[in-house]
């Protein structure tokens, strides 16, 4: 299997993952599921040439917002997937180990805190809400999971 393919497997496992996890955390703790309503708010926006937002919520509603919400979401799972193994290479591809996809997974939510969340109005890794390092952690540890289910998807492509 190429590179790129592994690269797709690994992406669409990670962010199921993560999409399990957040569930996960919904049905046992309550926690609310990520918005991606918001977020594809955000994305039709972007083509509009407004990156920044005071509030994303009060910004104008677009039509299909909460799927394009979602194939954002997929689609830069994906992205990350293949820019991994592209990166690791086929040495890593044919004997993957975690530490490598999770410390890459980890760095990923710098696309989040330094640009999604900032231009949503939430501020630099979420600095403008209620409880910003609270929000700062299950990232990480969201991402540790996009990590696991990368790792996953490299196991069984």
């Amino acid at each position: 299997m190429s590179l790129i393919w592994i690269g797709v497997v690994m992406g669409l496992g990670g962010t199921i993952a993560m999409d399990i996890w957040a569930l996960a955390l919904n049905r046992l703790a309550g926690m609310p599921l990520p918005n991606w309503g918001n977020v594809g708010r955000w994305v039709a926006h972007l083509g509009r040439g407004q990156v920044f937002h005071d509030s994303i919520a009060q910004a104008a509603p677009v039509s299909g917002e909460k799927a394009i919400g979602w194939a954002f979401h997929y689609a830069v799972g994906v992205i990350y997937g293949i820019a991994f193994a592209v990166m690791a290479g086929a040495g890593w591809a044919a004997a993957p180990t975690f530490v490598p996809v999770w410390i890459f997974a980890l760095l990923t939510i710098s696309a989040g805190w330094f640009l999604l969340q900032p231009g949503m109005g939430l501020g630099w890794a979420l600095s403008r809400t209620p409880t910003p390092w609270k929000g700062r952690a299950f990232g990480l540890i969201a991402h540790t999971w996009f990590g696991l289910g990368m790792w996953a998807g490299a196991l069984i492509a």
